[in-house]
């Protein structure tokens, strides 16, 4: 829920400032009338007046600013007094921080003004606006209506009569019938009640009835403005996200002082809660809601542990459909992306290893020699994924440190294609007889890895990883012996006519696009992203990853037809309904995807073939 923190006393422990003091040069004598006397027989005369003097430094004389604002429980017969003969005073409190408002009182020893107005300021004294004017005749001084008459008006004479010419209060409310706030931290409300100075212009003195009555003392001496207590009741500001505040900078550590610094929560941040915390700026931040009650919480950017902090952006946020928005700062553990979620260049995922332990990144390991470190970026060594490298031309293995099958001599520039039916000896180049293996390979399977690809076929995926999450950028483009026209050279299937097409009786026509192709050693395996179905035979195929097998497939690691990862393909062929394979071979029809291509073939599927 939407927190407020406890109203109290803004004014206890802070002390304001005046214009004047009496006795502030040297010893003022004044005189004044027993408030006993005022307050129960103006009617009758106020009694004989008193006088005594006021040294703003001897300290049973004074009469300073801070006795406004000390404990009228404690000292209830101290206050502050004005020196003699001025009209214009002013006080004004100075507050260390943003404080929000309910009322002001203030109680006068001397008569009430004629007139005063009360001001606040939310930029430090910078610039002012009334909260209230106070007029015995608000047309006359102000040029407004009085509140009396008018409801709502900014000026009232409720406060502004002479009588009683002692302990007379002038009240302001922030919150009146006039001034309904529904959510206390709207910007209405901050507009109303945030304040960091409060002053108040005392702008014409007047003289309590009986004062004409047979005075004995020099009129001037009766002539200052005295305020007992000044109590300006409020709370610190935390826009709906704490309930208590503690010290801020320069605030007195008297007991009842209302601090200035929120003790924040809902994962929120700042002296005045105005901000997420570090690591929680998923979403924009919000006051709470003070009329509903909803808290409005910040939410942590998902960085899996991988940094102290992070930013909302307001595109990404937009781009998630307003879902998530945070962006996590100096991701650390050898991870990079905006949720750490990926491994730096160089680095690649430890599948044994949650993806928020700290050694989830391990280093590359490739063979400077067979792995291709200038394909387009020196940076990527090998797969951020797998960790398998990338290769030059003719290299297999996981790390690139040996000849492709079909291929030999290991070296700077990669290996050169065996000039024989099948493959060859790696370093002599001499041709292997029959199609059994050299023993250097043994039964193990060699791997050429597109940039790019998925591997489900190696590594089991985790069902909550997004394909987004591993996304290339179009500019990085992979390297793969499968994107080398030299060496791959395949006679293409052309859709011809539709008795042609008709007669080939494919299984399947799909849309499909290639994410990687694996040189398998024994046999070649591709996987695509099924985009469209537009025939289906006995294997069923979903609108997902999945496998395609090339029997077309020669020793020098290309499938026929060509199929360029990252690409999106036109792919008609047969099926094997006992493994529920697709396949692929010379007689397929394999045509990158154009729009006009699947009108034709939707047309001949529908139509054409009986």
């Amino acid at each position: 829920r939407s927190c407020n923190p406890p109203v109290g006393n803004l004014a206890t422990g802070r002390t304001p400032v005046t214009l004047t003091t009496c006795g502030q040069n040297s010893t003022e004598l004044y005189c004044f009338y027993l408030d006993q006397n005022l307050l129960h027989q103006v009617s009758h005369g106020c009694g004989q007046p008193r006088c005594t003097k006021c040294n703003a430094n001897q300290p049973g004389n004074s009469h300073l600013p801070a006795d406004m604002t000390d404990d009228f429980f404690a000292n209830p017969i101290s206050w502050w007094q004005s020196a003699q003969g001025v009209h214009r005073e002013e006080i004004r409190l100075d507050f260390e921080t943003e404080f929000y408002l309910t009322h002001v009182i203030a109680v006068f020893k001397s008569p009430r003004p004629a007139a005063m107005v009360l001001e606040r300021s939310q930029d430090y004294g910078q610039t002012w606006r009334p909260y209230k004017y106070f007029s015995v005749n608000c047309t006359a001084t102000f040029g407004l209506q009085d509140d009396l008459m008018e409801e709502g008006s900014m000026c009232t004479s409720r406060y502004s009569d002479a009588v009683p010419c002692t302990r007379g209060e002038v009240i302001y409310r922030a919150l009146s019938p006039a001034n309904k706030i529904e959510d206390p931290y709207s910007p209405e409300a901050q507009d109303l009640l945030k304040l960091t100075n409060l002053r108040l212009l005392l702008l014409k003195r007047q003289e309590c009835p009986c004062h004409g009555s047979g005075l004995v003392e020099k009129p001037q001496r009766f002539a200052h403005y005295a305020i007992y207590d000044l109590i300006i009741r409020g709370s610190c500001f935390c826009n709906g996200h704490a309930e208590e505040c503690e010290l801020a900078n320069r605030t007195g550590v008297m007991e009842n002082v209302v601090h200035g610094k929120c003790v924040c929560r809902h994962n929120t941040a700042g002296d005045h809660c105005e901000k997420c915390a570090p690591l929680y700026n998923d979403r924009p931040w919000k006051p709470g809601d003070g009329k509903t009650g909803a808290p409005n919480e910040c939410r942590k950017c998902r960085c899996h542990n991988h940094a102290d902090s992070c930013h909302f952006d307001l595109s990404v946020w937009l781009a998630s459909g307003k879902r998530s928005g945070g962006v996590c700062d100096n991701c650390k553990h050898n991870t990079e992306g905006h949720r750490c979620q990926r491994c730096k260049p160089g680095y690649y995922r430890d599948r044994g290893k949650p993806m928020s332990s700290t050694e989830v990144c391990k280093p590359c390991a490739c063979q400077p020699m067979g792995s291709a470190n200038a394909t387009f970026s020196r940076s990527w060594r090998c797969h951020p994924k797998t960790g398998f490298c990338y290769c030059k031309p003719g290299v297999a293995g996981p790390n690139c440190d040996r000849c492709l099958m079909g291929y030999w001599g290991f070296g700077e520039n990669g290996c050169r294609p065996c000039d024989c039916a099948r493959d060859c000896d790696q370093h002599t180049g001499n041709c292997f007889n029959g199609f059994m293996f050299p023993p250097s390979y043994g039964n193990e399977p060699f791997f050429n890895i597109p940039i790019g690809g998925r591997i489900p076929d190696l590594v089991q995926m985790p069902n909550n990883e997004s394909e987004e999450e591993w996304k290339w950028n179009d500019h990085e483009q992979g390297f793969s012996a499968l994107r080398h026209p030299e060496k791959c050279v395949c006679k293409e299937k052309v859709l011809g006519s539709v008795a042609d097409f008709c007669q080939m009786k494919y299984a399947y026509v799909i849309k499909a696009r290639i994410l990687s192709a694996h040189d398998k050693g024994t046999h070649a395996e591709v996987v695509v992203k099924v985009k469209k179905v537009l025939k289906s035979g006995k294997v069923k195929i979903a609108r997902s990853n999945r496998s395609i097998y090339p029997e077309s497939w020669t020793n020098r690691g290309c499938t026929c037809p060509i199929l360029n990862p990252g690409t999106d393909y036109l792919i008609a062929g047969q099926e094997d309904s006992r493994s529920s394979k697709l396949l692929v071979n010379m007689n397929s029809l394999v045509k990158p995807w154009k729009a006009y291509l699947e009108k034709q073939v939707s047309d001949i599927l529908r139509t054409g073939c009986k």
